[in-house]
């Protein structure tokens, strides 16, 4: 059964049963995935070491295996730890005296009787041991609470990369602190980065106006007014968010670009990993590749990939945003949607199933039967009165078509990732009752 998963949105997908066409059956699909860890990787990943596609995959993973996921924080703890380090140089004799103590023969070290309950003896070189570990961890939890206390400091990093960024009324020369409640803003000619805490950063292009709302080490939080920003997250799913006037979009593990009009309209597109858009109840889950638009008053579009057909992305920004259609205008829209979606576009018609009802949920629902035919213990009926669990097992099996499409596939056609979780949530629903389902042939 599904349960809960950081939010009422987020279920785990039931593991029961086998898929069909193609598609590898839920226990082959966790085998895979549950035995090919990212450890070994972790460190190269921390330190930018892999390849694009490499990091990818990682990344994808880290998503969903809470294992790794501990595992990179531990490391990137280690990591942030290690740059607090002062460095001094080493004297030219150091070597020298190095050499000269291991060609010495080791004398044992005389033993040192302790009167203690078990009346043990211990050497002096134990001794020792005892007391480099006590100061090892007493280092550790200092630095700890160095980082602790850093994540919930009320300001983030900024760097100018261009021109000259404002923060509040002041320019950044080099480097600057964007606090709490303040706004940074960008001209024609400047940009700039902001280090988003410890989890990743986020690049500001020109024309552009950000606020901090929020940071703390369980959520941070930037305001996009207008302008374009790119964000590169490393992080657990559902901890950094940027508030639009038109959606909110929460990072889920991933890299992705955002942009808002002087109007409050929003695109979202995403190059890694993946985020949900979201206002209120309605919610869209955008994998790399695919891009999602929202309107002020309306809030989140369907979720489309960006090498749709241009007929396909026109017809759904009808069916989105568009209020003026009558419902005979709503049906031919929809049917267009339909007649041109090929097998990757099931991202945009599960999505749709929540949005229509009657008819036209019935042809969605063919559309992607046609397809990618749904696991046996999915039916018609559960889909069209939209069982949860039904739909989210469906989705399961298509996401691997998804991630595969945009990339995150290791050898062997096997997608990346550890626990398999799906988001879905109340929907918006649009009445399109009426019209016809234009011919369609399988591809």
């Amino acid at each position: 059964m599904p349960v809960n998963f950081d939010s009422e949105y987020a279920v785990q997908v039931d593991r029961e049963g086998t898929g069909r066409n193609a598609c590898p059956t839920v226990e082959v699909w966790e085998s895979e995935m549950v035995s090919k860890h990212v450890n070994e990787e972790l460190s190269a990943y921390c330190n930018g070491a892999l390849t694009t596609a490499e990091s990818q995959q990682v990344a994808e993973h880290l998503i969903g295996c809470i294992q790794c996921r501990a595992d990179f924080e531990q490391i990137k703890l280690g990591a942030k730890l290690a740059e607090q380090i002062p460095q001094f140089a080493a004297p030219a004799s150091l070597w020298a005296n190095i050499e000269a103590q291991l060609d010495t023969p080791v004398d044992v070290q005389p033993t040192v009787q302790l009167s203690g309950r078990y009346g043990q003896t211990h050497s002096g070189r134990m001794l020792r041991f005892a007391a480099i570990a006590a100061g090892l961890m007493l280092a550790i939890g200092i630095g700890a609470l160095w980082l602790f206390t850093r994540e919930s400091r009320p300001f983030w990093e900024v760097a100018r990369l261009d021109g000259a960024p404002l923060v509040g009324s002041s320019r950044i020369s080099d480097k600057g602190q964007l606090a709490v409640g303040e706004w940074l803003e960008t001209d024609g000619a400047s940009r700039a980065q902001i280090e988003v805490g410890t989890i990743g950063h986020v690049e500001v292009d020109p024309n552009t106006r950000v606020r901090l709302v929020e940071t703390k080490p369980t959520e941070h939080r930037l305001e996009l007014a207008r302008g374009r920003m790119s964000a590169k997250i490393f992080a657990p799913p559902r901890l950094f968010f940027v508030n639009t006037p038109s959606g909110i979009a929460a990072d889920l593990g991933c890299a992705y670009t955002l942009e808002v009009d002087d109007l409050g309209a929003s695109l979202l597109h995403v190059t890694s990993g993946w985020v949900a858009m979201q206002l209120r109840d309605i919610e869209s889950i955008v994998p790399a590749g695919a891009s999602c638009a929202t309107r002020p008053g309306i809030g989140p579009g369907t979720p489309y990939f960006a090498d749709a057909s241009e007929s396909f992305k026109a017809a759904l920004t009808k069916l989105d945003f568009d209020e003026g259609l009558t419902d005979d205008q709503r049906t031919a829209v929809l049917n267009q949607v339909i007649a041109d979606a090929r097998h990757r576009d099931t991202l945009t018609l599960w999505h749709l199933l929540y949005r229509v009802k009657g008819q036209q949920r019935e042809r969605v629902f063919e559309r992607m039967a046609l397809l990618a035919p749904p696991p046996k213990e999915v039916t018609r009926d559960g889909c069209l009165q939209l069982d949860e669990k039904m739909l989210h097992l469906w989705k399961g099996y298509l996401e691997n078509s998804w991630i595969g499409d945009s990339g995150f596939k290791k050898a062997g056609g096997k997608p990346v990732g550890g626990e398999q979780w799906a988001v879905g949530s109340r929907r918006k629903k649009w009445s399109l009752d009426g019209g016809h389902l234009p011919e369609v042939k399988k591809q």
